[in-house]
C-alpha cells in the first residue's frame, strides 16, 4: 500500500500488531483506533523532557481498555505527513 502512513490503512483494520519505523510527537490516533482488542502497537515517539525519542508500546486489553508504556531511548527516521 502506498500512502500516508499517519493514517495507517482502515481497510485491513483492526490489527493485532502495529510496528511503526518512523516517530513523531505522538502516537498517530488513526493507529490507535486501527488497534484491535488485545492488540499491541510498538512505535518511536518524541520524549519532550529529553528531546529525544523513546520506545512506546500501547495495548489494547480485551475490555478495550489502553495501557500506554515508555520505553528506552531510541532514534528513529522522523514521520512525516503526505507521500511527497
Amino acid at each position: 500500500v502506498y500512502g500516508d502512513g499517519r493514517i495507517g490503512h482502515a481497510p485491513n483494520a483492526p490489527y493485532d500488531g502495529i510496528i511503526a519505523a518512523a516517530g513523531g510527537e505522538d502516537i498517530p490516533q488513526p493507529w490507535i483506533d486501527q488497534l484491535g482488542l488485545g492488540g499491541r502497537l510498538v512505535a518511536p515517539m518524541l520524549d519532550v523532557r529529553s528531546g529525544g525519542q523513546v520506545l512506546v508500546v500501547i495495548d489494547r486489553h480485551a475490555d478495550g481498555n489502553l495501557v500506554r508504556s515508555l520505553h528506552e531511548a531510541v532514534r528513529f527516521v522522523p514521520l512525516k505527513s503526505g507521500t511527497d
